[in-house]
């Protein structure tokens, strides 16, 4: 694994102090330390990091998750859990090297962690070799999961998060499958008690207000008014995070929170830093919220 240099560092900067709460609708500037702990069963920290794109061919990237690892395990050691949201290694060689390579970095991590797919895992190069999804299940869908088809579940306390596959195999669109659908219903219909979280990889809403179609088909999960109209009723369903865009949004569907996560690889605008989301919930509402780098 290559190192960072200094060239990289100092190019890099120091824009990972940027931090955003959420309180009553409102944004403000925050520090780290505000994110308290999630011992007990009402209270819930999370982090959410997306579009990793582990690739073997630029061993960069390999170091930068390494620094992602690094930097929750000093410095977010209350995590309950990090949540991975698909693209997280490239899937372009033959056999499974970078999956592996990719879970032999994470695994370092003092946390629970788990990882749904994203397009790239969808999309195997050279078409037809491994990683498909059971190969990615038999390697990811371990520890305390629940597993139900392509999806699984975890719970903490008083909260339940679901892992959603929305990919379409070899495509770079998404939506959820029936089968997903009534599992997501079935689980918010019969435990209106617990506080619910979903992670999946494409967007619910176009929310960068975009205006090419192809740009939503590939970004937006494609039955996403099937997916509002049935699951976004229901007043148990917390908290939504997803990736894909590679843009940060945090808004509201109804009063459910649904959340992008800007993509850790790949920069977008005035980014220069490679970033990833920490949620901090109580009694099912999204207390603070933050974004922060490895750097």
């Amino acid at each position: 694994m290559s190192m960072l240099t200094r060239r990289y560092v100092l190019k890099s900067g120091v824009v990972c102090l940027a931090g955003y709460a959420l309180s009553a609708g409102l944004v403000e500037h925050v520090s780290a330390s505000v994110l308290g702990d999630g011992a007990d069963d009402h209270s819930l920290q999370i982090i959410h990091i997306t579009d990793s794109h582990l690739d073997l061919a630029k061993p960069e990237t390999a170091t930068w998750l390494q620094l992602f690892v690094d930097k929750v395990n000093n410095e977010y050691g209350s995590t309950d859990f990090v949540l991975f949201g698909g693209d997280n290694f490239n899937n372009n060689v033959a056999g499974k090297d970078d999956a592996v390579q990719f879970k032999s970095i994470v695994d370092g991590l003092k946390c629970p962690w788990y990882a749904v797919r994203g397009n790239k895992e969808a999309s195997p190069k050279p078409k037809g070799d491994s990683l498909n999804q059971a190969d990615f299940a038999g390697m990811f869908f371990t520890g305390k999961l629940e597993v139900h088809g392509r999806n699984w579940k975890v719970k903490k306390g008083k909260y339940t998060i679901l892992g959603l596959d929305s990919t379409v195999d070899a495509h770079n669109n998404g939506l959820y499958s029936p089968e997903t659908l009534n599992f997501v219903e079935t689980e918010l219909r019969e435990n209106p008690n617990s506080n619910y979280i979903l992670v999946n990889h494409h967007a619910y809403v176009n929310y960068w207000q975009g205006s090419d179609p192809k740009d939503i088909h590939k970004y937006v999960l494609n039955n996403e008014d099937e997916v509002k109209q049935r699951l976004f009723r229901y007043q148990n369903l917390k908290l939504t995070l997803s990736g894909h865009k590679h843009l940060n949004d945090s808004s509201k569907i109804g009063e459910t929170r649904v959340v992008s996560t800007v993509g850790f690889k790949v920069p977008q605008g005035a980014q220069k830093d490679h970033q990833f989301r920490i949620v901090k919930m109580k009694d099912g509402n999204v207390m603070q919220e933050q974004v922060v780098g490895i750097v």
